[in-house]
């Protein structure tokens, strides 16, 4: 069974705005990788109900809606 989901790109500038903005401690973030200046906010598709919330408010609009 699949589901929709977010997914964070590369264009991600680890501004955080999304992992404070997610009610459901989907979106978590690894520091080495935003230490590195690369995109280091990841979803955990396990947690992640596609309420859209992330979406309205990555201001690069890095987040995608995506199948798994």
């Amino acid at each position: 069974m699949s589901k929709t989901v977010a997914k964070i790109d590369d264009t991600c500038i680890n501004c955080g705005v999304c992992e404070m903005t997610c009610g459901f401690d989907a979106i978590y973030h690894n520091e080495e990788e935003v230490n590195a200046g690369t995109a280091g906010y990841h979803v955990d598709p396990k947690k992640c109900t596609d309420c859209g919330a992330c979406y309205d408010v990555c201001p690069v609009a890095a987040i995608h809606k995506v199948t798994v």
